[in-house]
């Protein structure tokens, strides 16, 4: 059986599964796992779960968060198996990707490899008639990105009135990724009584509100303090000019033969031009972003993991479903827009208790977001600089021209303000502009000229 990479193999608590007093097939497939005892947010989180405890969880990314919630619904799906027929869901899990949606979904294989529960994992990425038949066929828990699932229940074909457990995995990137009305849509399709469990790494306004208005006296669990990085990750910043980025990646990469490296990108046609560039410099490269279809996602991924190619290059989309065993180093090409994603991005590495490399690239402009991330993490990252790749001081003077200079709109927009010629600058002894010294030597050549003319008009009239 095909073992899971999980924090649960290293962050040991000292208690072990069978303390849960869960099923005996579920502890064969918790073996099947890998596991030996839990970590400490599954040895939290799932004895009020099983109770049918609501939960509102936090805990460092990395530290196997997904069996506390996966483990505990299968024992209550063995236990009281559906009366109908037709087996319709009876649990929900909404992730925000499709590539954590898949990765849940290869644990839950495991973790109920002994049983005979049914599931799917429901995202973009599927085609829907094949995503619709087996639904028909009969299911015990769907995994599910919010899109998908609000598209199977506009064409009928999707009811969720026999839910008795909702989980919410990465509820802040839920909502930073926009879905909170698909996310309101799907809690109207639920039954009124059933259980809930949300799970996020950081709990901004938004996902506070959420846990207020859906939770019912939950269980709070936080085994770490919100907002920070796994104590296994060394972090350090890179103070680099934004056009010298690719080059000192490169760099790094090949001085140092790194043979696995994550690289994040802020916006997709950023991380296909760091990829391109890679492969310019002779390393093997490949991207995962939206514009890439689902397959050609899952081949990257799947063939970085296994080694094939050093650097996959990826966007923050991707950032919560990436499960890398063993991942030694992150690279943050950009800062993240939010701080809170720097969180997710950094916690890619380090985890299952081994060491990890965090390093962000900082260019002049990105010295705001740098702030921002510092502020939440509550420490100050060490900087450093390589030589030939740092950016370009500003003189003071011009600096602060620079900070004050108001910048017109259409300049904003790229259309470029015609300069004005070098010659209106110039000025008189008289401190007279030269546009204007002209324009009245102009003037009384013309006063001249015209006195002129009515002299000799008045000369002729007298002949």
């Amino acid at each position: 059986m095909k073992s899971i990479s999980k924090a649960a193999k290293t962050h040991v608590s000292g208690v072990g599964f069978d303390t849960f007093e869960l099923g005996n097939a579920i502890l064969e497939g918790v073996k099947d796992a890998g596991y030996s005892v839990a970590t400490p947010v599954q040895e939290a989180a799932i004895p009020f779960a099983l109770k049918g405890r609501d939960i509102l969880a936090s805990a460092k990314t990395g530290t196997g968060k997904t069996a506390s919630f996966l483990l505990p619904i299968i024992q209550r799906l063995i236990l009281n198996p559906g009366e109908d027929e037709f087996r319709h869901p009876r649990a929900l899990v909404v992730v925000p990707t499709r590539e954590l949606a898949r990765q849940i979904g290869e644990s839950f294989k495991v973790y109920a490899s002994h049983t005979k529960l049914k599931f799917m994992v429901l995202d973009g990425g599927g085609k829907i008639p094949s995503q619709v038949k087996k639904v028909e066929e009969g299911l015990d828990l769907i995994i599910a990105t919010p899109g998908r699932l609000i598209d199977l229940d506009k064409l009928k074909k999707l009811s969720l009135s026999k839910i008795e457990v909702l989980v919410l995995d990465e509820a802040d990137t839920i909502f930073d990724m926009g879905f909170i009305r698909d996310l309101e849509a799907i809690l109207a399709l639920l039954p009124h009584k059933h259980q809930n469990m949300l799970f996020s790494a950081t709990f901004p306004a938004a996902v506070k509100r959420l846990s207020e208005e859906l939770l019912k006296n939950p269980e709070h669990i936080t085994v770490d303090r919100l907002g920070t990085t796994a104590d296994e990750i060394k972090q350090v910043v890179y103070s680099v000019a934004k056009n010298k980025k690719s080059e000192l990646l490169s760099y790094m990469i090949g001085a140092q033969n790194w043979q696995q490296v994550l690289v994040f990108a802020r916006t997709k046609v950023l991380a296909q031009k760091v990829e391109n560039d890679m492969i310019e410099a002779g390393l093997s490269a490949s991207s995962i972003h939206g514009d890439k279809k689902q397959g050609a996602r899952s081949k990257a991924l799947r063939a970085f993991k296994e080694g094939k190619f050093k650097v996959l290059v990826a966007t923050d989309i991707a950032a919560r479903g990436l499960d890398i065993e063993g991942l030694p180093y992150v690279i943050n090409f950009d800062l993240p827009k939010h701080s809170q994603e720097y969180i997710h991005r950094v916690g890619r590495t380090g985890r299952a208790g081994k060491k990890g490399l965090a390093i962000s690239f900082v260019s002049p402009d990105d010295e705001g977001m740098l702030k921002n991330i510092e502020q939440l993490l509550r420490l100050k990252i060490p900087q450093r600089r390589m030589r030939g790749y740092e950016p370009q001081e500003r003189p003071e003077g011009k600096q602060r021209h620079f900070e004050n200079k108001k910048e017109d709109i259409k300049g904003a927009f790229g259309h470029k303000r015609k300069k004005t010629a070098a010659k209106s600058k110039k000025t008189t002894k008289r401190g007279v502009s030269k546009r204007e010294a002209d324009a009245q030597v102009t003037k009384r050549e013309s006063s001249s000229r015209k006195k002129n003319k009515d002299t000799k008009s008045s000369k002729g009239g007298r002949k």
